[in-house]
């Protein structure tokens, strides 16, 4: 997960808690941890229970950077009915997120 978020996302790495079971990005004021839970395994059983949202720049130039990385997205770039544009991948565990571009 680590290799994911910190090298294919390119989150800001904050620090790693290997004893801990879990690696922590910060995001500006916010700190955004990612980590293992010991009576968990496997691929999500609800992905879609809980979807983070990065928002981004240029979302048609972050999706193709990702897709050749290897990233599997569930859905393309759609512009919405905000005026904002939404793209959803998984992460390698099956985890659902959403890269969103914000109207200007």
């Amino acid at each position: 997960m680590l290799r994911f978020y910190r090298d294919v996302l390119r989150l800001p790495l904050h620090s790693i808690h290997e004893d801990e079971g879990f690696v922590a990005f910060q995001l500006g004021e916010v700190r955004f941890n990612v980590g293992r839970h010991a009576g968990v395994s496997g691929q999500s059983r609800d992905p879609l229970r809980v979807m983070p949202h990065l928002g981004v720049g240029d979302i048609h130039a972050e999706h193709s950077r990702l897709v050749a990385e290897g990233v599997d997205f569930i859905r393309p770039p759609e512009r919405e009915h905000w005026g904002g544009w939404v793209a959803t991948l998984t992460d390698p565990d099956g985890n659902v997120l959403q890269l969103l571009e914000f109207p200007e």
